[in-house]
């Protein structure tokens, strides 16, 4: 086991330098663009495994949290004209926020409801969006938001920065007794309920730290394209980060992370 261990990790440090090495060994920025969102979908498809792989409860309305940060970026830097690096930190407690209040009354739910009323949910906002377009932009979105850092290159490796550690802290607590129970409430709810154990509690934070990176990488996305729009909330989005995880390996979280960027990759160069 500790053989396997060393394994991942000298393949996982291979893995990180190949990407943050490539756009400078290319020196194209066009592939430094792509690399970002590659990346990006990355940090959305690990924690969207995070909570779904190890519980059993899919999510299907995963872009509600990402919607919900790159929003919270987009009033920040339109209306309040705030400095954008505070978008992250409130990206994360916006989506937070959401994750309560859609989590409360929803992972109550058996079956397949609770992955039909998390995408009401993101269909919802995204009409919301839609409805009160004086504030957020209607179709077009809110535009001019401020880049976090003025080098693409630059930026690149502060997103896949928060990438390594999104992982890093994500499998910590997927291998931790934490993780132990989420596997747990997935091979048997009723007998975890029985044994004393607050399932509710422990699939509401769940959810809450899945929410927290996806809002982050929402907001990471907001800022580099720019703007942001009704789309973000769109089924097609939680759709396809969901046939990554499985693609990767559903509860792996590294495993979810680099499909995630292969199939983003592999995406653009068909196109």
């Amino acid at each position: 086991m500790q053989r396997m261990a060393k394994i991942d990790i000298v393949g996982a440090i291979a893995v990180v330098a190949v990407l943050a090495l490539a756009p400078v060994v290319a020196g194209s920025n066009y592939l430094t663009g792509v690399l970002t969102v590659c990346v990006i979908y990355g940090i959305w498809a690990a924690s969207w495994d995070f909570m779904s792989g190890l519980t059993g409860r899919e999510n299907f309305g995963h872009a509600l949290f990402i919607g919900a940060g790159a929003y919270t970026a987009g009033f920040l830097a339109t209306i309040w004209f705030a400095n954008p690096w505070y978008s992250l930190p409130a990206s994360v407690v916006i989506a937070v926020a959401f994750s309560l209040i859609v989590g409360f009354p929803t992972l109550r739910l058996r079956g397949p409801y609770f992955a039909l009323a998390m995408l009401s949910a993101a269909a919802i906002l995204q009409r919301l969006c839609l409805i009160f377009w004086e504030q957020t932009g209607g179709e077009e979105g809110l535009y001019g938001l401020d880049p976090l850092m003025s080098s693409p290159l630059h930026y690149y490796w502060f997103v896949l920065a928060v990438l390594v550690v999104t992982v890093a802290i994500l499998l910590v607590l997927a291998h931790s007794h934490w993780g132990l129970l989420l596997r747990a409430i997935r091979g048997d709810e009723a007998t975890c309920q029985a044994a004393g154990i607050n399932v509710t509690f422990y699939k509401i934070a769940s959810l809450a730290i899945s929410a927290a990176f996806a809002g982050l990488g929402g907001a990471l996305y907001a800022h580099y394209q720019l703007q942001v729009s009704p789309p973000l909330f769109s089924v097609i989005v939680s759709i396809t980060i969901i046939i990554m995880v499985y693609v990767g390996g559903i509860g792996s979280i590294r495993g979810a992370a680099l499909a995630a960027i292969l199939l983003t990759l592999l995406t653009e160069m068909l196109l």
